[in-house]
């Protein structure tokens, strides 16, 4: 069966309250011969990968599946630049993993039909989003994973949507499904027949190729991820670009993101237009760790029929960001990253707690809260922070996408970080692939995430998970 409400929750309810939001400060942090630095401790040093693919704490061990190439179930191969990526508990005893390719048009050796498309076929094309001028596809979408967690190994794999451009990440929703996003702003006519730039839905529960709706009352932006209230369905939205907004939609009937709703941006109170970078020559930083009361900006022309949303809603007085990345629902809260924000541009991690009376006219009298919680000043804490979940006991996971070495990162209520995980296996030009959508298994003993490239795959990481459950809360 697919995620229930009542799962989505009890997946959730065990994020603390008590982030506070301390500054990443590397001094006070030992530094490791292994280049990383640890501001707490977490599950002990990064043992060295005999295989050489990732490396993990004593104790901890892993399966890889779903690499790209490989042969799936329904006569398919397995997409390339696996990315964003959510857990669903799936039928009988396995879970459902599904996962998002952000593959541009044109990346035909990492297509699921092959190189020159010739797995493509009538079947495919009428739930095809959209065809290059050629009538070749375009190649985004999401593939579809029914894995056991006992035995760690896939049971059937497919694609499950096509024809979109750079599913990069997007979110679960409480009634059992994956929101995909598309990381562009490609109009019609630029390489294909349609507009681009959306979110589409793919229930967990899906067996075939589902039919792609375009949620175009959520708006057409650089779409990076979303984060979904489960108890308003109200849609939190991040924005990969510069500058960037973060939008929240409010549906008109709770849980049909199809159906009309209101699109706005989000303000600070007696700051409109700022600018939260706090990138060097910043007139007036945000500081770390202080709450700041929001307000939401209606936006105008959620189309975006010019591509300059952000642009015209900061005018508007929303709030400047930069490159909003990964973004997830705890209990009561919403966590994003800002990939390159800080005076070091190398990540902010903030947290918006919403209003008691969210999306009603009565939110004005007791606003939602932004606070910005961490912000590295060293690439050996934290660099690039990218897609983010919720660990089960409470943390932040956070993976990179930085310039060098990317890392697994957890992120305690203390705003104090500790480190994970490393990709050993650099590609055949020497770079380190990104790493992308942490996810756990419903019961919290897996986590799930990707490597993109280099080839992509998937991983499933084993370990003693409880050392965190049962370990002192810093403040």
């Amino acid at each position: 069966m697919s995620q229930s409400r009542r799962t989505f929750l009890r997946n959730t309810a065990a994020v603390s309250a008590a982030f506070s939001g301390l500054p990443l400060l590397a001094a006070c942090a030992a530094r490791t011969p292994e280049g990383y630095v640890n501001q707490v401790e977490g599950f002990g040093p990064l043992v060295s990968d005999p295989a050489g693919l990732f490396d993990l704490p004593a104790g901890f061990d892993y399966v890889t599946f779903s690499d790209t190439g490989e042969e799936m179930d329904d006569g398919l191969q397995v997409p390339g630049d696996h990315d964003g990526m959510a857990c669903f508990e799936g039928p009988g005893d396995l879970v459902t993993l599904v996962r998002n390719h952000e593959l541009g048009p044109d990346e035909v050796r990492l297509s699921a039909y092959g190189q020159n498309a010739e797995r493509f076929e009538a079947r495919h094309q009428s739930r095809c989003y959209d065809l290059r001028p050629d009538g070749k596809p375009h190649l985004g979408g999401t593939t579809t994973v029914h894995f056991d967690p006992r035995e760690r190994r896939v049971v059937r794999q497919f694609l499950s949507l096509t024809g979109t451009e750079d599913n990069c990440a997007g979110g679960p929703t409480p009634w059992g499904s994956w929101i995909t996003c598309e990381e562009t702003r490609a109009r019609a006519g630029e390489g294909g027949t349609r507009d681009h730039g959306y979110a589409f839905e793919v229930p967990a529960s899906a067996t075939e190729l589902v039919e792609p709706v375009p949620l175009i009352h959520m708006g057409r932006f650089n779409r990076e991820a979303v984060a979904v209230d489960p108890e308003t369905s109200i849609v939190y939205q991040t924005e990969d670009d510069r500058p960037s907004l973060i939008t929240r939609f409010i549906p008109d009937v709770p849980g049909d993101l199809t159906q009309p709703g209101r699109l706005q941006a989000l303000a600070i109170e007696g700051q409109p237009g700022v600018n939260t970078h706090n990138w060097p020559g910043t007139e007036t930083p945000i500081e770390v760790g202080v709450p700041m009361r929001v307000g939401w900006v209606d936006v105008d022309a959620p189309h975006n029929p010019d591509n300059d949303m952000a642009e015209r809603m900061i005018g508007k007085g929303a709030a400047s960001f930069t490159r909003g990345e990964g973004m997830w629902f705890g209990r009561g809260e919403v966590f994003f990253c800002c990939t390159d924000g800080g005076p070091q541009r190398i990540g902010q991690i903030w947290r918006y707690r919403p209003s008691p009376d969210e999306g009603t006219p009565q939110e004005v009298s007791a606003p939602g809260e932004l606070t910005l919680l961490v912000e590295s000043a060293s690439s050996q804490v934290l660099e690039k922070c990218d897609n983010i979940t919720v660990a089960p006991w409470g943390d932040l996971i956070v993976v990179e996408d930085g310039d060098a070495e990317q890392y697994i990162r957890g992120v305690t209520p203390a705003g104090e970080v500790y480190t994970i995980g490393r990709n050993a296996s650099p590609d055949r030009s020497g770079e380190y692939s990104e790493i992308t959508g942490p996810c756990f298994s419903p019961d919290g003993s897996l986590l799930f995430f990707n490597v993109q490239n280099g080839p992509g795959r998937s991983f499933a990481v084993r370990g003693p998970w409880a050392q965190r459950s049962s370990a002192p809360v810093s403040s």
